[in-house]
């Protein structure tokens, strides 16, 4: 950092800035985004970040198999990143330095994150920095996305907001197929509501195979039980379309907001799409969630509790490995967000590979 501007700065300036032409736009070939090597931007990161703590260390716990795959896994990540806006304006995260949600910096240990992991398949939700951030770098490290902003997003009500937050889903060019995609907005009870999810159906380049990746954040906080629940079942039925009734296999990612003893986590399990939950791997038994997904301490105390789940198609798909949540000492005493972890949640990081083609499935 220390010759002036970054090469991060400099090619996030030159994707919002390039392109202008005195020609109308309409009547401009689009041109497309100058890659990126992801080394060199994983190392700007860290030089922005050169202050800070270092990372915390996570492994992946690997699933022995007897099936080999003839291709590489397809990895996974889902991750509520923790809207800038609701961050500095609304969340109160009364243990966080104000100064660790400097998004200057606190975008640069997101980016860290997803790059230290290099997923193929990419589901955010509380995204409000897609048009500035996400979009034009990702899209230069060879990613495709989607954004669905909230209707009514809260970041909207705090002052000198970057716009509303929502999901967002890239996936590797170099990897996929996009053969189509789907904006929903939830509704409940025949009402729509302010939460929304993104389905697209992939094609698999290497292999052929497709598959049908959705990403949503249902609505927040204790007493909306019944609602979440009811957006569960209207996100069901639509995946139920979308991939004709099982006949797609299907990973669903998502802030759920609502822990294992909630219907909507039931509804989920007990699909007809036959869905199972990536991240019991990590359990003893194989049949209990973490104890954790998102840990905060806020004016109203602390929060510990398991929202965010990656739902799987257990027919079609097997998990070969997941990412080890922080522990608690990683953690640390003051909670999430912290100068080391940019977010109140942690991401969620899993590999897939196709089961052999069985009859009925594609």
């Amino acid at each position: 950092m220390g010759s002036g501007i970054s090469r991060l700065y400099s090619a996030l300036a030159k994707t919002l800035m390039g392109g202008t032409s005195p020609q109308p736009e309409y009547l401009a070939a689009p041109k497309p985004p100058e890659p990126i090597d992801p080394r060199e931007l994983l190392e700007e990161c860290r030089a922005v970040l050169h202050t800070r703590p270092p990372r915390c260390q996570r492994g992946f716990v690997h699933v022995r198999s007897d099936q080999p795959s003839s291709h590489p896994p397809i990895r996974v990540m889902q991750w509520n990143i923790l809207a800038q806006a609701l961050g500095e304006g609304k969340d109160n995260f009364v243990q966080c330095p104000v100064e660790a949600l400097r998004w200057e910096e606190r975008k640069c240990l997101i980016l860290e994150e997803i790059l230290a992991y290099q997923p193929d398949i990419l589901c955010l939700q509380e995204v409000d920095h897609y048009f500035d951030t996400f979009q034009p770098l990702l899209s230069r490290l060879g990613y495709q996305g989607t954004f669905l902003p909230k209707p009514w997003s809260p970041c909207l009500d705090v002052e000198h907001n970057n716009g509303p937050d929502g999901c967002a889903l890239f996936f590797l060019q170099s990897r996929f197929r996009l053969l189509s995609s789907c904006s929903i907005r939830l509704t409940a009870m025949a009402l729509k509501t302010n939460q929304v999810a993104i389905a697209q159906t992939l094609e698999c380049r290497a292999s052929s195979r497709q598959v049908c990746v959705a990403v949503t954040h249902l609505k927040a906080r204790t007493g909306w039980e019944r609602l979440r629940s009811a957006q569960g079942c209207d996100l069901l039925e639509n995946l139920r379309g979308i991939t004709q009734g099982d006949q797609i296999p299907l990973i669903v990612c998502g802030d759920f907001n609502a822990e294992p003893s909630e219907e909507v986590y039931r509804r989920f399990a007990s699909s007809s799409l036959n869905l199972d939950s990536a991240y019991k791997l990590l359990s003893a038994d194989g049949q209990s969630e973490p104890p954790y997904t998102t840990w905060k301490i806020r004016t109203s105390g602390e929060s510990r509790h398991t929202l965010d789940y990656i739902w799987y198609s257990r027919r079609a798909l097997s998990v070969r490995a997941a990412l080890e949540l922080l522990t608690e000492e990683q953690i640390g005493p003051d909670r999430l967000p912290s100068f080391r972890y940019p977010s109140d949640h942690l991401s969620l990081v899993c590999d897939f590979s196709f089961k052999e083609e069985p009859s009925g499935l594609a």
